[in-house]
């Protein structure tokens, strides 16, 4: 009796693993969206780096598709964000998303509730949603990410703030639980990675959709040794970088947020290998636009664009072409890309891999799963670029800009650089960028009026 009793309880166990071994293969995967404020083309080790040390983001490279092209949806913070979580072009919701929100001059206003971002999509598939970090869409109720489909959200809202004591560029107390300022203590970067691992933890037993919009390496400058500047009450707009002894070498800061944030991504991976999770986890990391090499030429040895003309703030390639790794092991084969990609590319790519559909969305991303999952070349397509009135559009090779003077023309296969302009010699093609732009404009600027 006792032996047949002993067979079924080891029958019952071998169903009930088996059950569970149907139930995590029919499991949708989870997305882990993980984005480095102002991280420069070239400061990373496996993008050309010769002084950062990026050990587990170099080992992200290796395990998954490293792009070489991928492009933020503009050379600012709060554009790329909106891009990157509607799949929308950010200029449908007006030009106010042409730059950066101003915390006084945007102070009551944030990404439009018509907006339908991709937490939204997801939670209504049944994931959990979580934000963790900068927000930039908007600096209090209701433009916060609970108003914008994440269960759960902490972090600064603002676009910067001392990473010791959690203080606004204007002086304010900028750290949320949702929708209500929190005290707390910590480095940002190292706060912001407790959450996620935390959450991961939560959550492990159902699909969630983890964003972690780092902070780092945006300033103020502030390794996890620097000490902090900001106090309540005191605007700093005019002192917004942080302690800085060397003006013309702001490097070494950079450097131990670098390092800070590397260490961030391990501990993540590390957590998702922990739980069993990472066979299941679509892993992403980027940034929000290019690095700044210097500032009003008041800070130099900034950060690294790589080869690229340009930094932060400009339509050149250091503005807007960044790193971007994507990684899930045993679906996405690991390499090297050359394909052109966008910001505005997840939502619908993550869409598609989880199996939600988004025929109801109007997206300006294209599917890139094609590609991530079986190699295949992306469809030929113009991507644009308007920051006040700076603007650019991208065809192949060919790059049209517009930076306050004539229109410019480069080849960026054979001018990566950006320091030939092919205009004079090639007036027909020019027109034709042109003509693509001001249509692109006009389609984006009626959306933006509907929304009046």
């Amino acid at each position: 009796m006792r032996a047949h009793v002993s067979f079924f309880v080891v029958g019952l166990a071998l169903v009930v693993l088996c059950a569970e071994t149907v139930i995590a293969a029919e499991r949708p995967p989870n997305i882990v969206l993980i984005v480095a404020d102002d991280l420069g083309y070239g400061d990373l080790a496996c993008y050309g780096s010769m002084t950062n040390k990026t050990p587990h983001i170099d080992a992200l490279a290796a395990s998954g598709l490293r792009f070489v092209d991928f492009h933020s949806g503009g050379p600012m913070c709060s554009p790329t964000r909106a891009a990157m979580l509607t799949g929308q072009y950010q200029q449908r919701f007006g030009t106010r998303f042409d730059g950066p929100l101003s915390e006084e001059r945007d102070w009551d206003h944030g990404l439009p509730h018509t907006a339908v971002t991709i937490a939204e999509v997801f939670r209504s598939a049944g994931y959990a949603t979580a934000c963790f970090g900068k927000w930039h869409l908007g600096y209090h109720p209701p433009f916060l990410p609970p108003d914008q489909g994440f269960d759960e959200f902490r972090g600064l809202t603002s676009g910067d703030g001392d990473y010791h004591t959690q203080i606004s560029r204007a002086g304010r107390a900028d750290w949320w639980h949702n929708n209500e300022h929190e005290a707390t203590s910590g480095y940002t970067t190292d706060l912001l990675t407790r959450y996620s691992i935390e959450f991961i933890e939560q959550h492990r037993e159902r699909p969630f959709l983890l964003y972690v919009p780092h902070l780092a390496i945006h300033f103020p400058w502030q390794g996890p040794d620097d000490p902090p500047q900001r106090q309540l009450g005191t605007d700093y707009a005019d002192e917004k970088w942080g302690i800085i002894p060397d003006r013309n070498n702001v490097q070494p800061h950079v450097q131990a947020m670098v390092a800070a944030l590397d260490a961030s991504v391990g501990e993540i991976v590390a957590s998702l290998k922990r739980l069993g999770l990472e066979q299941n986890t679509v892993l992403v990391f980027t940034s929000d636009n290019g690095g700044y090499l210097h500032y009003d030429h008041k800070f130099h040895n900034i950060s690294s664009n790589g080869p690229l003309r340009g930094q932060k703030g400009t339509i050149y390639e250091g503005g807007h072409r960044v790193p971007a790794i994507v990684v899930w092991p045993g679906k996405i084969e690991p390499g090297e890309t050359a394909e052109i990609a966008h910001s505005t590319d997840l939502l619908p790519t993550f869409a598609r891999i989880a199996g939600i559909d988004t025929a109801g969305l109007t997206l300006d991303g294209f599917d890139i799963s094609p590609l991530l999952l079986q190699g295949r070349p992306l469809p030929e397509r113009r991507l644009f670029w308007r920051s006040e009135a700076r603007r650019a559009v991208r065809s192949g090779p060919w790059k049209l800009c517009v930076a306050g003077g004539a229109p410019e023309l480069y080849n960026l296969q054979d001018d990566l650089a950006e320091q030939h302009d092919l205009a004079a010699e090639q007036p027909e093609r020019v027109q034709e960028l042109l003509s693509a732009w001001h249509a692109w404009e006009a389609d984006v600027n009626r959306s933006a009026a509907e929304l009046q």
